[in-house]
């Protein structure tokens, strides 16, 4: 999965958006309020997240694997229990149960290319045609998260 965008604002501030813990709660998963338990911004350092809406919650466990400012995030993400061990998504069983993701930030002039790629990692055959069978809908999810990070980056420039 490919997702870019192109963000009317200067590239450090797209990427305190992506590291700043109260700035990426505000934007990452859309429609749900995001808690950020943890986030450790060094290789082998770990991102704790818990969307909560209703009496509903689910966790993500990434542990980064290279943090290279302002240019470069790498990570492995996880679905994971309460207490953020890594494990299946209950929801769909044959979802991969770890996925690489690499996001660039790139200047172009006084706008930033933001480039995200999430690719299955290490994943059986069920987990990838399970993931090639929801490409279409990521951009939903992704998308709404642009839109709203799109609207923040506007408020902290005005």
């Amino acid at each position: 999965y490919v997702l870019e965008r192109v963000f009317d604002a200067p590239r450090d501030l797209v990427w305190r958006t992506w590291t700043d813990r109260d700035l990426l709660a505000r934007w990452y998963g859309p429609n749900v309020e995001t808690v950020i338990h943890r986030l450790d911004l060094t290789p082998d350092g770990l991102w704790l997240a818990e969307m909560k809406w209703g009496d509903n919650a689910r966790y993500e466990r990434i542990e980064y694997k290279e943090v290279d400012p302002p240019e470069r995030l790498v990570w492995l993400q996880s679905m994971a229990d309460a207490d953020f061990n890594a494990t299946a998504n209950s929801m769909m069983p044959d979802w991969p149960r770890v996925l690489h993701t690499v996001v660039t930030f790139e200047e172009i002039g006084d706008k930033t290319k933001l480039r995200l790629v999430w690719t299955p990692y290490e994943a059986t055959e069920a987990e990838l045609a399970c993931f090639a069978g929801a490409l279409a809908n990521l951009d939903k999810g992704w998308g709404a998260g642009m839109a709203i990070l799109e609207q923040l980056l506007a408020e902290l420039q005005s």
